[in-house]
């Protein structure tokens, strides 16, 4: 492989993990907070994707520069964050919250339910062929980077890196965040009081709010959208998280890289079809020396006397 094929395969694996980054982060704030697989989660990401198309396609006739095409993708990313947010409350509000205390297996079941569902919502909203996500940046006319960075990973950049960062300073300068940081929260929220709520609607909603972006940053470097999207992708963000340590928020960033970097030199070396095989067969390898993740703690479980 020569330098300029691999620098490319790592800008490719840098900016596909930053967005699967934060898809994984909504597993693992959902999991730590409530001890929930979201499995929907992936579908209401495909969703945001969806929105944005549909926003695009209408602001794409106004896009006359590159600089207010830019402007306009920003404004979507920002409307899909709060859709998927809010479709992430609703969600939890109308199917988790009732089953708070039934027996694992219950939400566990709905969880899935909901992604077949939102599934099949995407298949009426998209129809069954994919769809090319509108490019208003390059189509405005910005020049070709001669380099291995495109400019749709600038624009994937440009959306990844303010997402992660407005992330870490919540999680670091507000009580909300210093909450999240902690797999110890499930402990914390899972009394029936109006507090513990809101903190798992906010929970909710963070989550989905970072789907919104991804969602964004994933169609663009796609550059195509299809009702699949979020089963493919959703799987992929969920072995980041597991990889990285579920519940630990930056053990789903480190993870979400990871898997982004195995798939790009994999899709080389391997081929595409054996892509996803590579980051499991990595998942495994690594799991089975580390159960708990690589940033994940460890649960000492109390033996009867």
């Amino acid at each position: 492989m020569t330098l300029p094929a691999f620098l490319q395969q790592c800008v490719l694996g840098l900016t596909s993990g930053g967005f699967l980054g934060l898809i994984a982060v909504g597993y693992t704030l959902v999991y730590g907070t409530v001890g929930l697989i979201h499995f929907a989660h992936g579908d209401v990401v495909m969703l945001g994707g969806c929105l944005a198309v549909g926003l695009l396609s209408l602001l794409a006739p106004f896009a006359f520069d590159p600089l207010v095409g830019w402007l306009m993708i920003v404004l979507v990313t920002i409307s899909c964050g709060f859709f998927c947010g809010g479709l992430n409350m609703a969600i939890d509000r109308l199917v988790y919250r009732p089953l708070r205390q039934a027996p694992p297996l219950a939400p566990l079941v709905s969880a899935v339910g909901v992604s077949f569902i939102l599934m099949n919502v995407g298949l009426l909203w998209l129809g069954s062929t994919d769809q090319a996500f509108p490019d208003l940046v390059t189509n405005a006319g910005s020049p070709a980077l001669r380099s291995p960075v495109t400019m749709a990973d600038l624009v994937v950049l440009s959306l990844v890196l303010p997402a992660l960062i407005g992330l870490a300073i919540l999680l670091q300068r507000t009580r909300f965040g210093r909450s999240l940081r902690s797999v110890a929260a499930v402990s914390r929220v899972t009394t029936p009081t109006g507090g513990a709520d809101q903190f798992i609607s906010a929970t909710f909603f963070l989550g989905g709010f970072l789907g919104g972006v991804a969602s964004v940053a994933a169609s663009i470097h796609t550059a195509t959208i299809n009702y699949q999207m979020g089963y493919q992708t959703g799987l992929y963000a969920l072995a980041a998280a597991v990889l990285g340590g579920i519940g630990s928020v930056p053990g789903a960033i480190v993870g979400g890289l990871l898997v982004g970097l195995i798939r790009a030199f994999s899709t080389v070396v391997l081929g595409p079809r054996w892509a996803a095989a590579a980051v499991f067969l990595v998942l495994i390898v690594i799991l089975a020396f580390r159960p708990e993740g690589l940033f994940g703690q460890k649960r000492r479980e109390r033996r009867p006397a």
